[in-house]
């Protein structure tokens, strides 16, 4: 599971970590690793003012834990040496951070690109103009979460409301002259038919679609089973994104559905078609814990911490965990299928999360394999962490449930208790 770069990286070595010369092809050399991540996602807080029924981290309260301002800006010197070129932020909710502005700011004033990912609660108009000017430099995209192309469907799984501040916020960024938004969807089988609709709201707000895939971890775990497309859904999918590729974005999400197309791998979707856990990608969280992947937030992926362990280049370059994952894969029971060198067996968070082998074949395979194995005795496992709130937040999507007990602590009833909201 990757999410490739979606603009062009910038021109700096890109040699194996741990590897004395770079593999024969770009596909070899991803495989064993970089020397730094091509895409680096931190979730800065898991606050957030939603509490949706997909959320792949289980956000919703702040970790009293997370990063300093200080501590954000050590790592964003690091990843300036290291030469990362952006990274994406996430949460939770990172705009309810009090300083999640001046981080974006250090950011780009230290050759870091920013793509963070929102909600829109806080894309005012007046933030959307900074956003549009000079202070950002170009160096900052912005992804609006949209998971409905009405507010029917989207409402039903981020929350009543929700619909309607992700629209404003793409019209603030349209009005203010903000280049190139993202509208951000996570496919569902209640969202496949609305494609063309997404593709039609991102083409009112001058913005580009950008679809991914719902994973079964986090919260999206309790409702993978309700949620997750269909097989014919599938085939739909991959058919509206073989005829529309070109201009949506889709971060690797799907190179499962490759094997639709020839044996010989020619049906591929865009991009690198294989899962750069650990390799090309990984995230770090809110306290610092660095996982393999932004999708596989669970102790069995946790590479280290950068507090503790020397750094995120220490991590990135020394951790076990990340030497095993690239180390030369044999593929496992899929490498015997003809269709493997097309979609390279899937993804490993939708593999672990659903309790199937990672040797084995994806959950969602599209030649029916994964749906065989997931009939066989299987053991799902727990979550490591959960920040869900205790009492649901009045916009709680329908499909939400959680327990009711009174809130232990201030950060259980609020998600932004303590934090000043007025910037």
């Amino acid at each position: 599971m990757t999410l490739a770069p979606e603009r062009p990286a910038a021109p700096r070595p890109a040699m194996a970590a741990g590897s004395p010369t770079a593999p024969a092809s770009l596909v070899q050399q991803f495989e064993l690793g970089l020397d730094a991540p091509i895409c680096l996602t931190w979730e800065l807080t898991y606050a957030c003012n939603l509490a949706c029924a997909h959320c792949l981290s289980s956000s919703g309260r702040r970790d009293p834990r997370e990063l300093s301002t200080e501590q954000c800006k050590a790592v964003i010197d690091e990843l300036e040496r290291m030469q990362v070129f952006y990274v994406n932020i996430g949460g939770g909710e990172p705009t309810v951070r009090p300083d999640f502005w001046e981080l974006v700011e250090y950011a780009v004033a230290h050759h870091v690109g920013v793509k963070f990912s929102t909600n829109g609660v806080r894309l005012t108009p007046e933030r959307a103009r900074w956003l549009a000017g000079p202070a950002t430099g170009g160096y900052v995209d912005v992804q609006i979460s949209l998971d409905g192309a009405t507010a029917e469907v989207n409402d039903r799984v981020r929350g009543p409301g929700s619909y309607d501040t992700a629209i404003t916020a793409l019209r603030n960024l349209h009005e203010a002259g903000f280049a190139d938004a993202k509208v951000s969807v996570v496919c569902t089988r209640e969202n496949i038919g609305q494609l063309d609709e997404f593709k039609a709201i991102a083409d009112r707000y001058g913005a580009t679609l950008r679809l991914t895939r719902l994973r079964p971890s986090g919260r999206g775990a309790d409702v993978w089973d309700e949620l997750h497309p269909l097989p014919a859904q599938q085939r739909e999918l991959y058919d509206w994104l073989m005829a529309n590729g070109e201009k949506v974005l889709t971060g690797d999400s799907f190179f499962h559905l490759a094997a639709f197309g020839p044996e010989d791998g020619s049906g591929a979707l865009p991009g690198l078609n294989l899962c750069g856990a650990g390799r090309v990608v990984c995230l770090i969280d809110p306290i610092g814990d660095v996982y393999a992947c932004p999708f596989a937030i669970h102790e069995e992926f946790l590479a280290g911490n950068i507090l503790t362990d020397g750094g995120f280049g220490r991590v990135w370059q020394d951790s076990e965990l990340f030497a095993e994952l690239r180390a030369p894969q044999t593929g496992g029971a899929c490498a015997s299928c003809s269709f493997y060198d097309s979609c390279r067996g899937g993804c490993m968070a939708a593999k672990f999360f659903t309790g199937l082998p990672l040797d084995g074949p994806d959950p969602e395979c599209v030649q029916g394999y994964g749906e065989h194995a997931l009939t066989a005795p299987r053991e799902v496992p727990a979550a490591s962490q959960d920040h869900s709130r205790v009492v649901p937040p009045r916009n709680a999507p329908v499909l939400l449930t959680l327990q009711r007990r009174p809130p232990a602590s201030a950060c259980d009833e609020s998600p932004l208790a303590g934090m000043d909201l007025s910037s």
